[in-house]
């Protein structure tokens, strides 16, 4: 007998690179709805285009998900589940305002839900340290409600593993990390994600086990490309390359595959100072998982500085291309080359970039970049390729070159182009 009604709806909270991919995904088997309170998003997804790449416009057309920016159009519901980033503060502390103010937003619901006879769970898929979700998502909820939580509602997580642009692992496919209050709340969350997901659920012991793990897969994958940072800064002292270094280490059978590079986006470079100030607040100090964050947030001015001396230690004019924080997706999210290009702009360089895939109204909002709208025509005393678009490559090292002026560099951020460029990390 199944654990879910057969009338179960579902409203996801937030429809970015998280929600949306989730909230199509249960609309095939479940009665949902997609709130974002971004008025501009809800009408560009109601015309059939998700500007995040993740939904083709067919199965957005295709799907039966109700989209809306209004929470009151939301119907009561069995399920709510919070996908709001949480991004950190300029002092690289946790900003929960999100998914506070999400958590408001889903109490005002509650009590409908509960009049109606349904006993609703609410499930976080956002990233937060262990106790957020019980300890002050909770509170939150039963404020806002004046529902018991543990009686009138229960609380479940589900952290939430989308990689932007990845076409393998998507939310069908993988395995889902689940968790709940009870074990009936966790019954019923575990029959929900398993109706929509090939991979299978996995049962975590407790909600604060599930938000642990979410946070140390990203501090993991972190602290590993520290290391491969940290190298290749040893190695350029020692006029080596990373990158030949590498291809012989990887011939071992159990070296891991890591590399090199700027670490951005909305997970590896926030998530491990989630984990850092809870450990901090506990009077634990977490020296691993900071060394890590300050060698990969220094990454992009050492990257500017061994480029501009590569380039002859003269300032000039320079072509990046690449903005978004990984190749062959619109999310600029935490991009390190911003960083990288602020700091070729400190050196004295004018710097000029191009991205086919990044917004530029957001380019110029989240940075001040003004990218150019297609290829310069004129040649640059550096170009770097900086993230390595399908669309670059395609183009090839000599294209590339013609970018170059006479006794220029070119310059290849992650080692793509090989020998072809004049210098690599």
């Amino acid at each position: 007998m199944s654990v879910l009604s057969a009338d179960t709806r579902v409203v996801v909270l937030g429809l970015g690179y998280v929600g949306l991919p989730l909230a199509v995904a249960l609309a095939a088997k479940f009665e949902t709805t997609g709130l974002d309170i971004d008025t501009r998003r809800i009408d560009e997804l109601k015309r059939g285009h998700d500007r995040t790449g993740e939904i083709v416009g067919e199965r957005l057309a295709a799907s039966s998900l109700t989209l809306t920016a209004d929470p009151a159009a939301c119907p009561p519901a069995d399920f709510y589940i919070v996908t709001v980033p949480t991004p950190i503060t300029a002092d690289n502390k946790p900003d929960l305002r999100l998914v506070e103010a999400a958590s408001r937003t889903v109490a005002a619901m509650l009590r409908a839900a509960a009049a109606e006879g349904r006993t609703p769970i609410v499930v976080y898929e956002s990233t937060v340290y262990p106790g957020v979700t019980e300890d002050i998502c909770a509170p939150l909820l039963e404020a806002g409600s004046g529902l018991v939580c543990g009686q009138d509602f229960f609380l479940g997580y589900s952290p939430e593993r989308i990689n932007p642009g990845d076409r393998e692992h998507t939310i069908d496919k993988i395995t889902k990390v689940v968790s709940g209050q009870t074990p009936e709340a966790l019954a019923r969350i575990s029959a929900l994600y398993g109706a929509v997901t090939s991979g299978g659920v996995f049962e975590a012991t407790s909600i604060k086990a599930a938000e642990a793990a979410k946070v140390i897969e990203n501090a993991q994958r972190d602290i590993n490309i520290a290391f491969m940072n940290e190298i290749a800064q040893i190695f350029a002292k020692m006029d080596l390359s990373v990158w030949d270094v590498l291809a012989a280490a990887r011939t071992k059978w159990n070296f891991l595959p890591f590399a090199p590079g700027l670490v951005g986006g909305h997970c590896i470079g926030v998530d491990p100072y989630y984990l850092s100030h809870r450990a901090t607040e506990l009077g634990q100090d977490p020296h691993v998982i900071l060394a890590g964050r300050g060698v990969n947030d220094g990454m992009a001015k050492w990257a500017a500085e061994r480029l501009h001396e590569a380039a002859g230690a003269a300032a000039g004019r320079v072509l990046v291309l690449g903005l978004t924080f990984k190749e062959d997706v619109p999310d600029l999210r935490n991009s390190k080359v911003a960083d990288l290009v602020a700091a070729l702009s400190a050196l004295g360089h004018e710097v000029r970039v191009h991205d086919p895939h990044a917004d530029a109204a957001e380019a110029q909002h989240e940075y001040g970049i003004a990218l150019e709208p297609a290829l310069p025509g004129e040649t640059f005393d550096i170009v770097l390729l900086a993230v390595p678009h399908r669309d670059y490559l395609d183009l090839g090292a000599e294209r590339l070159r013609q970018l170059v002026a006479p006794r220029g560099t070119l310059g290849d951020l992650k080692g793509v182009l090989g020998k072809a460029a004049d210098w690599s990390l």
